[in-house]
């Protein structure tokens, strides 16, 4: 562990919160959220949604169960920063190989225990997400303000956290061929894939329209991964070249590319989602718990004329979570249906676009 001495995080407006600092102990400007998970922050700190991203954990302690080889969603995390109430850097549990703290001194990744998140986290449901800086608490107020207004939220996340060759992922007596397009893909999406009998490839956020057309998918999927959808039109111009032609699951970011390919409009919210949250399918009227992750949503109103059926609606807040194309073979999800851990009450979602790789 990166020693015990105090640190602070700093806010845009000056709000100042003082700490004991874990994992790495370098200064890094982040973008807040808050995450309402329970258990999984293994999860948390490996997804590539979160890459610059500072996340406050609501559930006080963190790090009781360390780190397992098996549980992560990405070899190498890139989470901007972690915040918690209560740090444990004494694991029980007998699959760890490694504590939080190591993990994430390895990679880079500040931590900050100790302050009340409870606070924290209605400042940001009240006020909305926004830069900080996690620095020593010895730096001058002066210089922390200087850095938060001259530091800009590098917008290059998913060049950062995509793959940079095509590998692929198979599985025993396979029946369909899936190219799954990495914007930042989690690992369990991939075995939720290979568990329903699909080979997957997986490819860079870059690929062209005609390299995977060489590649005579069944399927094609557009992953997850972090950011402003405007800042990959790459992505957006290929689901555009693919719909029709190949059936289409899209996940958290891939949703946003999707509906954006039809026309219709994102947006940046207030404070995103983060962790536990229920969603309606409002052709059935069912309620699922799902997992979630994500700062941007679809604009409903634009929707209309778009060519795409809303399927799902976040209960809370009424936000989109999922759109539908029949004529198409698309399925879109703004909600995680792989959750590990997590709610599995939408696992079957993959299977549903298992149905339409089997229609020829």
């Amino acid at each position: 562990m990166d020693g015990q001495k105090l640190r602070k995080l700093v806010l845009e407006d000056g709000s100042t919160y003082i700490g004991t600092g874990f994992g790495s102990g370098v200064d890094k400007v982040c973008e807040i959220v808050f995450n309402t998970a329970m258990i999984g922050y293994q999860e948390v700190i490996s997804n590539p949604s979160c890459t610059y991203a500072a996340v406050v954990m609501t559930y006080p302690l963190i790090g009781n169960y360390g780190i397992a080889d098996e549980d992560y969603e990405t070899k190498i995390p890139t989470l901007g920063a972690l915040i918690v109430r209560d740090y444990n850097d004494n694991p029980s549990n007998f699959r760890y190989t490694k504590t939080l703290s190591e993990v994430m001194e390895e990679n880079g990744i500040p931590g900050i225990s100790g302050i009340d998140t409870r606070k924290l986290t209605r400042y940001i449901r009240d006020n909305g997400s926004c830069k900080v800086l996690i620095t020593d608490a010895d730096t001058p107020q002066e210089e922390a303000m200087a850095t938060l207004a001259n530091t800009e939220i590098p917008r290059d996340a998913v060049a950062q956290v995509s793959c940079k060759k095509r590998w692929y992922s198979r599985t025993a007596n396979a029946k369909y061929n899936v190219v799954a397009v990495d914007c930042g893909i989690k690992q369990n999406i991939i075995r939720c894939l290979n568990d329903r009998s699909c080979n997957v490839t997986i490819v860079p956020y870059t690929t062209s329209f005609e390299e995977i057309e060489r590649m005579h998918p069944d399927g094609v999927v557009i992953s997850n991964g972090p950011g402003n959808p405007e800042d990959v039109p790459q992505v957006e111009t290929l689901v555009g070249q693919l719909r029709g032609k190949y059936p289409l699951l899209g996940i958290s970011l891939g949703h946003l590319l999707i509906c954006r390919a039809y026309g219709a409009k994102t947006y940046k919210m207030k404070r995103g989602h983060n962790g536990g949250h229920p969603v309606k399918n409002v052709i059935t009227g069912k309620v699922t718990a799902t997992a979630q992750g994500h700062g941007y949503a679809v604009d409903e109103a634009s929707l209309a004329g778009a060519g795409l059926t809303l399927t799902h609606v976040d209960v809370l807040d009424g936000t989109v979570e999922g759109v539908a194309c029949a004529e198409d073979k698309v399925i879109s999800l703004q909600f995680h249906p792989e959750s590990a851990p997590g709610a599995q009450d939408c696992m079957f979602l993959f299977d549903e676009f298992i149905k339409l790789m089997e229609v020829k």
